[in-house]
């Protein structure tokens, strides 16, 4: 099997579309379980986003929306 520097070297070749897809086929392949290996530095930050949010302070954007501009994104990725 080949290291880990290989791997990534290839999909770093990929169209971006493919290294998309790649993503997400790794990160499903991730059991839900499985502990993220996240900073100190991510750590905080995803804590204090998280207390914003049980805080009701947080200003958030509905999945449709999100959805919508990463789309839009990949499209004009796609055109240029």
């Amino acid at each position: 099997m080949t290291d880990f520097d290989s791997v990534l070297a290839a999909a770093q070749q990929l169209p971006n579309t493919d290294r998309l897809r790649l993503i997400d086929a790794l990160w499903d392949s991730v059991p839900a379980d499985a502990d993220a290996p996240f900073s100190a530095e991510w750590t905080e930050e995803l804590r204090r986003r998280i207390e914003e949010l049980d805080a009701g302070s947080a200003a958030t954007v509905p999945w449709t929306t999100v959805r919508d501009m990463a789309m839009e994104r990949i499209s004009r990725d796609k055109a240029s």
